[in-house]
């Protein structure tokens, strides 16, 4: 089973998150799961706001076009990108 998966045109991706790292970005998989290192504390929903932005900026779309599906209170989260502008390489995303 991949990280992500499509639902139309949105992207599914299942991730892990790192908070109050000291780089922010992608970090491989955690299991099945994307590793994403984000700088901000897991404290009042700061983390998840700046996955969220982060995600945004790494596929092209405006901040309000990237949801949190699930785990608001978890490291383990499904986010939804809808109508991604761009697939970063690194992750190796095709659309099926």
């Amino acid at each position: 089973m991949a990280f992500y998966s499509w639902r139309d045109d949105s992207l599914i991706l299942d991730c892990h998150l790192q908070p109050g790292a000291r780089a922010v970005g992608f970090a491989g998989l955690h299991g099945e799961r994307l590793k994403i290192r984000i700088s901000a504390p897991p404290v009042d929903g700061k983390a998840n706001e700046m996955l969220l932005k982060f995600l945004a900026t790494a596929f092209a779309v405006p901040r309000p076009r990237v949801s949190l599906l699930s785990g608001q209170q978890s490291r383990q989260k499904r986010v939804a990108i809808e109508a991604p502008g761009v697939l970063p390489p690194e992750l190796k995303i095709s659309r099926c």
